[in-house]
């Protein structure tokens, strides 16, 4: 697809839910670089049928395993963390030396294995299983990840934040890793209300930094806007007053 001389992506992710599709959408929205997303839209080459489409017979010689991922041209790039990082890096939304764009890049896959663990409390045993099915371990699991892994991502993130002057986590502006924090703070707002307003106060950067990433202009349009899906009981992020804990 073509806006003027500029190319535009091609999202791919399950329609209904932000999920780690959401980590791409905020790169493609902070940026304003255009983009369609595929399986949201309907008509010849979109929705759901043609993203299962490429995930059976490719694009080109690549194969995604899973939704998320980008079509760029010839270029396909799947994984949230590396695909946020293509756009962040394409669009100035990344550090500019090539050391900051390394640790970038680090802290993105970084906050993958944070929203992977968010994810496994409800679904310890099995993704296939339904919550209900693994409810015992899913509790167990959930205790492990609010008293000790939910503090030690958050900490680290707020040692980044008060070591670097310019109030990011990586470099002097703003980058597709803050925006990964970002979204990973709202989505444990929503899952863990509790908890995180429990120890919000132990990190006091990075709930900062939450608040300056919602109040980018063109962010700012885009969560006040259609576009912004809800989180829901479908996705990684899940409310489950018990999983909260007391």
């Amino acid at each position: 697809m073509r806006r003027g001389d500029a190319l535009a992506y091609d999202l791919y992710y399950w329609p209904g839910l932000p999920g780690r599709g959401e980590y791409v959408r905020l790169v493609l929205e902070a940026t304003g670089a255009p983009y369609r997303d595929m399986a949201r839209l309907e008509g010849p080459g979109c929705g759901v049928d043609a993203m299962m489409a490429i995930l059976r017979h490719g694009h080109g010689e690549a194969f995604p395993l899973a939704p998320p991922f980008l079509i760029d041209g010839a270029t396909l790039v799947s994984q949230a963390a590396v695909a946020a990082a293509y756009v962040g890096e394409r669009h100035r939304l990344a550090p500019e030396d090539e050391a900051g764009r390394h640790f970038a890049r680090s802290v993105a896959a970084t906050t993958a294995d944070f929203v992977a663990e968010a994810h496994d409390t409800h679904h310890p045993v099995g993704i296939s299983l339904y919550y209900e099915e693994q409810k015992p371990e899913a509790l167990r699991r959930a205790a492990e990840f609010r008293d000790s892994r939910m503090p030690k991502f958050l900490g680290w993130y707020e040692k980044l934040l008060r070591r670097n002057s310019a109030g990011y986590l990586v470099g002097a502006h703003l980058s597709y890793a803050d925006l990964g924090l970002f979204q990973t703070v709202e989505g444990l707002r929503y899952a863990f209300p509790r908890r995180l307003k429990a120890i919000a106060g132990d990190t006091p950067e990075v709930m900062h930094l939450a608040a300056r990433v919602a109040a980018h202009p063109r962010l700012a349009t885009y969560l006040a806007s259609e576009r912004r899906l809800p989180f829901n009981e479908d996705g990684i992020f899940r409310h489950y007053p018990e999983l909260d804990g007391d």
